[in-house]
Formats: C-alpha cells, structure tokens, sequence
C-alpha cells in the first residue's frame, strides 16, 4: 500500500489588513491547528489547499506527496518551489503522510478526528452505509464503524485511544454477545483507508494533539 498524504487542520481563511483604502492582498491564509492560529503565505495556502483537491484521486488512495507536488508544478500557475513548501507543510505539521495498511499507531496518537459536515444516516438500498455531506448533499458513505469514529473519536486523547476503546469488546463478552474480533489496528485500518476520503470532502479534519 502506498503512502498517502492528507492536509491537517482546518482553514480560517484570509486576514487583510485593516488599512484605507483597502488593500485586496491578503496579509495571510490561517489555519487552525491544535491550539494554534498558524499564518501561511498565498503560496503556501494554495500547495495546502492543493491537497484537498481531488476527492477522486484520494478515495482510491492515489495521492501521495510525488503526486501533489506534480499538481501545484503542472497547475494555470506553476509553483517550481512545489517540492520544498511541500517539505515545509509536512515539518509544520500542516500535512500528514501514513500508510493505511502500516502502523498506524504513531500517527494517530498525535493526532484527533474531528466531524464535519453532518451525517446523513443510510438508505434502505444500503443499510450497511452511512453517509456524510453538506446541505443534504452526501459526499462519504462509510462502514459503521469508520461512521463511528467520525462521530465519537474527538470525546477521546487521540485517534488512537478512539480505535482501541471501538475496539474494545469486554461488555459485549460479559453479556455473552456475538464478538467481531476487533482490535484497535483493525479499526484503525479501517479508519485510515477512508480518512483521505473524508478530509478531501471536508467531512472531517485531522488536528494535532495539543500536550497538557
């Protein structure tokens, strides 16, 4: 499986200046991370928000730091500094790389799950699947327990603890219920290979785990 790389954070938009006559250049893009209001130059925010782009490519897994780099140089305004605003945004924390079916574990304890968007419940033709939009518009049909960890992972430290508590089977085995053998890699997997899906469609965002 090849490694996939997702943006991190959630935007907060231009900040202009408060100056007269107005000045139409913004003084920077913020994005919110953690517990931080983080300032991004027009370029950076643009390779930023580049990695959003193509919801598509990201369902498939299909997007990866050589293949977002290959976008901001090969767009109406090339960036020939792609590689290393790339590099950059990856030290800042502002963009993630992980291997959905590799250890998941490091990544997803620096990290919380927040919801966006607002669930949409399933249909009768696939009761299996429940759905994610915006304005009633589905954009992500998720497993239940993908769905799950969109509702409830950020009442939880991080991804991590959300995946192990899902999996955590102990209640079901004391009343002698049916188990489905989960283990909190397995939820994690699971979680990991809809992320990309989910943040392309702002469905959700990844934020930093803030230290006490």
């Amino acid at each position: 499986m090849p490694t996939v790389i997702v943006p991190v954070g959630l935007s907060m938009g231009p900040r202009y200046r408060y100056v007269r006559p107005p000045d139409p250049t913004p003084e920077c893009y913020e994005i919110h991370l953690g517990d931080d209001l983080v300032e991004l130059t027009e370029t950076e925010a643009a390779v930023w928000a580049a990695a959003f782009v193509d919801a598509e490519r990201h369902a498939k897994l299909a997007v990866n730091r050589k293949s977002l780099i290959q976008l901001v140089q090969s767009a109406p305004k090339p960036e020939p500094r792609a590689a290393e605003i790339v590099e950059g945004l990856i030290a800042r924390g502002l963009l993630v790389e992980f291997d959905p079916e590799g250890n998941l574990e490091p990544v997803f304890r620096r990290h919380k799950l927040l919801p966006l968007g607002e669930g949409l419940g399933s249909t009768p033709d696939e009761p299996h699947l429940h759905r994610i939009g915006h304005q009633g518009q589905a954009k992500v049909a998720l497993p239940i327990q993908v769905f799950s960890q969109w509702s409830y992972a950020f009442l939880h430290a991080n991804l991590w603890h959300a995946c192990a508590f899902y999996a955590d089977e102990s209640e079901e085995a004391a009343a002698g219920e049916e188990l489905l053998n989960l283990t909190p890699q397995s939820v994690a997997r699971d979680t990991a290979l809809n992320l990309p899906m989910m943040i392309s469609t702002s469905c959700a965002f990844l934020d930093p785990v803030v230290a006490p």
